[in-house]
């Protein structure tokens, strides 16, 4: 395999990223779209809500981060056959929802030699922002052992 092939087919990526037992997929996030250049996903608003019955922050975060995380990962592939592992994420909470879903739309602001960075905008089903994230990813080569180095 070529610095340009993927080492994982995205196929493959996602299923890894929402496999059983990790958080996106206790969260229920599913990935309806991805590339380096736009990574889209759905998490539903119920199972991730705050003592006051909306969306959890943090659970915005969760979703900020995946996205972006997949976009960096597969950008990373994309030119050395690398990984990608998220160094910094803020996020501004606009909107309170209390049901439904939420869909987050991530894309590159600067897509570097050894670094990525991504902004996340999360909307409701009615489609108003609910959440702005920027995530920071940091892109490593895979050592011939399977490291990161």
């Amino acid at each position: 395999m070529n610095a340009s092939e993927p080492s994982l087919a995205l196929s493959e990526l996602a299923a890894t990223i929402t496999a059983t037992g990790t958080l996106p997929e206790r969260m229920g996030i599913e990935i309806v779209e991805a590339s380096p250049e736009r990574v889209v996903g759905v998490m539903p608003v119920a199972g991730n809500v705050q003592p006051y019955g909306l969306l959890h922050g943090g659970a915005s975060c969760v979703l900020a981060e995946t996205l972006g995380s997949i976009g960096a990962a597969l950008y990373a592939m994309r030119r050395h056959g690398g990984i990608a592992v998220g160094v910094d994420i803020n996020a501004t909470h606009h909107k309170g929802v209390r049901s439904g879903n939420v869909t987050g739309v991530a894309t590159p602001l600067k897509l570097g030699g050894s670094v990525a960075s991504y902004e996340i905008v999360i909307t409701d089903d009615g489609g108003d922002r609910v959440c702005t994230a920027r995530l920071t990813c940091l892109l490593r080569k895979q050592s011939t052992d399977g490291d990161a180095s």
